[in-house]
């Protein structure tokens, strides 16, 4: 039977070269001249910690941090900024964790939107991914078109695609 599996990853590789990329260009700014600037990459926990010396900066940062990470193929939906930056002393810190792997709670939702679309497939959780099958690669094809229309905060990729 016809499967692939619906997953929400993001390459180590890509988010340590878009991390490179945005503290090479916050060097060369002009506006960050003199400033003090840290970009702290934990690939283990895939947590970014953030310190500039206010909070204007700290936004222009995750501003360049996004555009920058989109560029190599990181959905901005991968940075989770829920918890606030907060004044340490003179420095603004701020963390930012990177969604990695479906959490059970967004697996839950996607098997319950693939169900209630009527289609003729099956999804079951496995671990941190999705898995689809059918009997027509064509309903697979149909699940992959509407999970693109949900707006579940994540970004979502599709591999392992079987015939």
């Amino acid at each position: 039977m016809p499967s692939f599996d619906i997953v929400s990853k993001v390459d180590a590789q890509a988010l340590d070269n878009a991390v490179n990329v945005t503290t090479k260009e916050i060097t060369n700014r002009f506006d960050f001249k003199g400033s003090h600037i840290v970009i702290d990459l934990n690939k283990k926990e895939f947590k970014l910690n953030l310190e500039t010396d206010d909070d204007m900066k700290m936004r222009q940062l995750i501003d360049v941090l996004i555009s920058r990470a989109h560029k190599q193929g990181i959905a901005p939906e991968a940075f989770d900024y829920s918890k606030e930056g907060y004044l340490s002393g003179k420095i603004w810190k701020q963390e930012v964790q990177v969604r990695n792997g479906l959490k059970q709670e967004d697996a839950k939702k996607i098997v319950k939107l693939i169900k209630d679309a009527g289609l003729r497939v099956q999804a079951s959780i496995n671990d941190d991914l999705v898995r689809v099958t059918g009997k027509k690669i064509d309903d697979l094809q149909t699940v992959i078109q509407a999970s693109k229309s949900w707006d579940l905060g994540i970004p979502l990729q599709y591999e392992n695609m079987r015939s």
